[in-house]
């Protein structure tokens, strides 16, 4: 591993130490996104990748497990948000069995929609005319 390297892990490894919940949240999401894309990738070869595929897509089934073990069952939230997991789940390990990637493109926007829901919390949103601001 090059000095490079090393920096990159350096600050990758400071970055998750020092993120707030939500941030780590939308940071999952981020590396599921590309998982799933680099599985797309793979597929899409000359001479498809099936190892690269499984691989990518093992990830990112695991961030979504996560996802779904971290529920908190007592909120409203978590019980809206676990069916949305759960299909997401069942349409990437249907995609990986199958090697059928024709789904991913819906996965990829659900999750996308979730990340960018935990990516405005993160950031905090103030109502008009309120000095108000609202954070996760």
């Amino acid at each position: 591993m090059g000095m490079r390297d090393n920096l990159r892990q350096e600050y990758l490894s400071r970055t998750v130490m020092t993120a707030s919940p939500a941030e780590l949240v939308v940071m999952l999401f981020d590396a599921c996104i590309k998982d799933i894309k680099l599985a797309q990738l793979a597929m899409e070869e000359k001479k498809p990748n099936y190892s690269k595929v499984n691989e990518y897509m093992i990830k990112a089934q695991k961030i979504i497990t996560e996802l779904i073990s971290s529920l908190d069952m007592s909120y409203d939230i978590s019980n809206q948000l676990l069916p949305i997991y759960e299909f997401v789940l069942s349409s990437m390990r249907n995609a990986n069995v199958k090697k059928d990637m024709s789904q991913m493109d819906d996965v990829i926007a659900i999750i996308s929609e979730q990340r960018d829901a935990w990516a405005q919390i993160v950031k905090g949103t103030a109502k008009p005319g309120s000095d108000e601001v609202m954070v996760g």
